[in-house]
């Protein structure tokens, strides 16, 4: 008799039409794309709802005092997917929306990664993949030594799990028990040049975050209820980190956009491919 471990198959990702909120928080990314010239279109669209969800239902902050002691911390460790976070920011009162319109500029504070000291409600400067987690771990375990009540989210990617720093991390955050910590992996199964698959299968891929200690769930990373559900439900046991995989499509929300690697980043951005991009947004045709 076969008693292994059934591994339970991931969800499928959500094909219904974005709604009103997701569609605006995409215009405004467009149109911060737009000013600057450049950036990681495909990384941020498929962010979008994780960070929508986190800052409209779940973190505790204040934005006219981003350094408020009592705050959640969220950290972005996948950071080229800046232009989602900077769009949340902005619509929180982080910053004035103008700011936006100055993203990558020399007068502007909004870089192609977000920066800690520079950007209200940063917690850390990410870019560099595989740090994020580290942060966390850091700002986590010293919440649990100082009784503090805080909770700690971090939002990575699958790509970025090829990196051996996320997985000390995580050794580290299993071994202290960090229940305040979260990690909210974003696995559109792609990378800046090929597929998760080809390039370093991570399959897999919940069972390595469970065999490192944390307690797994798995949702569509675009179902706001889902995600909703789920970030309500942390720690998922006590005493363990959780991590949350949300299964996404990189660039959602633009057919032409949708697991196209050449929207990855743009390093130029012309007039047209922004009126094409809005189209599609204001035209109902933003999600198949």
């Amino acid at each position: 008799m076969n008693t292994a471990p059934v591994t339970p198959k991931p969800p499928p990702v959500n094909t219904t039409p974005l709604d009103e909120r997701s569609r605006a928080l995409r215009r405004v990314i467009v149109r911060t794309l737009e000013r600057g010239g450049r950036g990681h279109v495909g990384s941020a669209f498929s962010l979008v709802e994780m960070l929508r969800v986190l800052y409209d239902d779940v973190l505790r902050f204040d934005a006219q005092q981003p350094r408020w002691a009592g705050r959640d911390r969220c950290v972005l460790s996948k950071g080229h997917g800046c232009l989602a976070l900077y769009a949340l920011l902005a619509d929180k009162g982080f910053f004035p929306e103008a700011e936006l319109w100055k993203f990558c500029k020399p007068d502007g504070i909004l870089g192609g990664h977000p920066e800690f000291g520079k950007v209200p409600g940063v917690e850390a400067s990410t870019g560099s993949l595989g740090h994020g987690l580290s942060f966390g771990v850091g700002f986590a375990l010293n919440a649990k030594i100082t009784g503090a009540k805080h909770r700690v989210f971090v939002i990575g990617s699958d790509g970025e799990s090829n990196e051996g720093s996320v997985w000390e991390a995580a050794l580290s955050a299993a071994k202290h028990r960090l229940a305040n910590l979260t990690l909210l992996i974003d696995y559109n199964k792609q990378q800046s040049y090929s597929t998760t698959y080809e390039v370093l299968d991570l399959e897999p891929f919940a069972d390595k975050w469970r065999a490192f200690g944390f307690a797994v769930e798995e949702v569509d990373g675009h179902d706001i209820a889902q995600l909703r559900a789920a970030l309500r439900r942390v720690p998922f046991q006590s005493e363990k980190p959780s991590a949350l995989i949300c299964h996404t499509i990189k660039g959602k929300g633009i057919p032409f956009v949708e697991n196209n690697l050449n929207w990855h980043h743009k390093n130029k951005v012309s007039e047209d491919e922004v009126k094409a991009l809005l189209a599609a947004l204001d035209g109902g045709e933003a999600s198949r």
